[in-house]
């Protein structure tokens, strides 16, 4: 049975899923190594694991009290709900300071992500050759997804259906990047640009009584695509997080391994000092419903240290590494 948390807990959490939404709208960051670094990782795993078949009898059986307790859902309620409220909210800053100040953004993330290697390493205790084994798995797999070319489009429901669990994954893996895994698998614009978009024209036109627009071909085709990708994305959040709670619970120290080296090799991807790449299509930019350009990759460089800006971007990543160590020992004092 779930133990009720104080009113400061509660807001802690919230606060902790809005970090986490944030981190997941980003393609480079995962909302998963947030949740690693903020020390809920295993608890969201745990309470992903609970939405079985029994938690299903007791929802069908209106045994809602029961159902809501049997899957932590207080939990489940104040980190989703603080990731979906970022999503109109903090996330919207984000994208601000990341078109406007980009460096120094990557800079903070590339800092965090420093600072959350030492964080979840220091205790890691025993480095045998098996867990420094696993550790460079991890890495090399991070590393190799940093610099994988995208494919094209693919629109076929089996393969968005797959995007989904894949697309989901940066939350329940820390270091793995679910939008940028969708960038490489060449359905980031149809699946969280264009299908939103055109979803979010749908339900405000039924809001209004305009109930025509379901008898457009091209609306229900992308009804069709975000409903798959949904279905997909809810498959994979549990079955994923069943998979990994097996896993965590019998070979505890080399996942830990694994995950820290995939952190250590997401450095790649957030590199601060780098040229957006975007997809082209016949010598022109493929451009979003917006107008905007869509990312392929990254072209990193080596900075400038006698460019003024390469000093206040070494000072964001030391910010950046501040914060974590601050985290860390609000952490051990309150132990």
């Amino acid at each position: 049975m779930q133990r009720e948390r104080p009113l400061i807990e509660k807001i802690y959490l919230f606060l902790k899923g809005l970090a986490m939404g944030a981190a997941n709208k980003v393609p480079g960051v995962s909302g998963g190594t947030v949740s690693f670094v903020f020390g809920f990782y295993e608890e969201l795993i745990y309470s992903f694991r609970k939405i079985n078949l029994k938690a299903f009898k007791l929802l069908f059986n209106g045994r809602f009290t029961s159902f809501y307790r049997y899957v932590n859902g207080q939990f489940l309620l104040l980190i989703m709900g603080g990731s979906i409220f970022s999503y109109f909210s903090i996330s919207l800053v984000l994208d601000y300071f990341l078109a406007n100040y980009e460096l120094y953004v990557w800079s903070w993330f590339f800092g965090m992500i420093i600072g959350s290697i030492y964080y979840i390493g220091k205790d890691f205790g025993d480095w045998n050759f098996k867990n420094i084994l696993s550790l460079i798995v991890g890495v090399s797999i991070g590393l190799g997804i940093s610099f994988l070319t995208p494919a094209t489009e693919n629109d076929n429901l089996w393969f968005v259906f797959i995007c989904g669990i894949i697309g989901v994954s940066g939350m329940t893996l820390p270091g793995l990047s679910g939008s940028f895994i969708l960038i490489l698998m060449g359905n980031y614009v149809l699946l969280l640009v264009d299908s939103v978009n055109e979803l979010f024209f749908v339900i405000t036109n039924l809001l209004s009584g305009n109930f025509e627009v379901l008898s457009d071909p091209i609306k229900i085709r992308y009804l069709k695509i975000i409903s798959v990708f949904t279905a997909g994305s809810a498959f994979g959040l549990v079955s994923i997080s069943h998979v990994l709670g097996y896993v965590l619970k019998r070979w505890h120290q080399i996942v830990n391994a694994i995950i820290i080296g995939f952190i250590t090799g997401s450095l790649g991807i957030v590199w601060p000092w780098k040229n957006t790449l975007y997809l082209k299509n016949k010598e022109e930019f493929v451009l979003d419903k917006k107008g905007n350009k869509i990312v392929e990759n990254y072209e990193r460089f080596v900075p400038d240290f006698y460019d003024s800006e390469t000093w206040i971007a070494i000072f964001y990543i030391i910010v950046g590494i501040g914060l974590i160590l601050i985290i860390d020992y609000y952490g051990r004092k309150k132990k």
